[in-house]
């Protein structure tokens, strides 16, 4: 008690009645005449707009099965699975951990075909960790609207150096893989792994033992530079390049 004696006492005995009086009269001044400021809710619930940033989405059918979104997820809470489509053919889809998601959209904004989107689903809550695991059928929003595409679009250096500032190029079109022919063994493995089906394996001449000797062929139209080419080649024969 003797620290409080260097201290000025300014109680002046009103204790809690002037902070009480100071929300009566706001309660009664503004309060009463006008609606609440509050819902009841999960009876009411706020608008929310088709572009709100809530958990990822999938359009299973629009989806390449590319894994651009699993290696651009910072949190890495998305994972290429196993799943049966809608003709019973097994193919690669994304899972997504909502307890280790944290919405930042970046799936949706470099998926080359708008598979994934954002929501406005926000209630997210459940009593185990498995269930906040969204496999890829229950990632389908009923709700999926145009507004919930994410698009990037960037400008090439060889526009801006002529002074067109005025036509940008979707993400995936700045970059390509390109071959080194000295390392490339034709194992085709670049060909089975485009999603899209961008690469053909041509014949470019014979070996000594007259076998064919063939390299890939990549059709830039239809290429969606999603890497699996590079990341998959045993040799390192290809690597991908700015598009400048």
């Amino acid at each position: 008690m003797k620290y409080l004696d260097k201290y000025p006492k300014k109680f002046k005995g009103t204790g809690v009645i002037a902070p009480l009086g100071k929300v009566l009269r706001h309660f009664f001044t503004k309060t009463v005449p006008h609606r609440p400021v509050t819902i009841l809710y999960p009876y009411e619930k706020e608008w929310v707009p088709d572009n709100y940033r809530g958990r990822p989405g999938l359009r299973f059918d629009r989806c390449l099965g590319c894994g651009i979104c699993e290696r651009v997820c910072p949190t890495t809470c998305i994972e290429l699975v196993d799943v049966a489509d809608d003709e019973g053919k097994m193919v690669k889809r994304p899972q997504v951990n909502l307890g280790r998601c944290m919405m930042c959209g970046y799936c949706a904004e470099y998926c080359p075909v708008d598979a994934m989107t954002t929501t406005t689903d926000y209630e997210l809550a459940e009593f185990t960790r498995q269930d906040l695991i969204y496999d890829p059928r229950r990632l389908n929003f009923e709700y999926t609207t145009d507004m919930m595409e994410v698009h990037i679009e960037e400008h090439l250096m060889s526009n801006i150096a002529k002074g067109i500032t005025d036509q940008p190029t979707a993400f995936y079109k700045t970059d390509r893989p390109v071959l080194e022919d000295s390392k490339c063994i034709s194992c085709s493995k670049c060909a089975k792994v485009c999603p899209v089906n961008a690469i053909e394996m041509i014949v470019v001449g014979q070996n000594d033992k007259g076998k064919d000797i063939k390299r890939p062929k990549i059709d830039d139209k239809v290429c969606i530079s999603c890497a699996n080419c590079v990341i998959d080649c045993p040799k390192d024969a290809l690597k991908m390049n700015e598009v400048l």
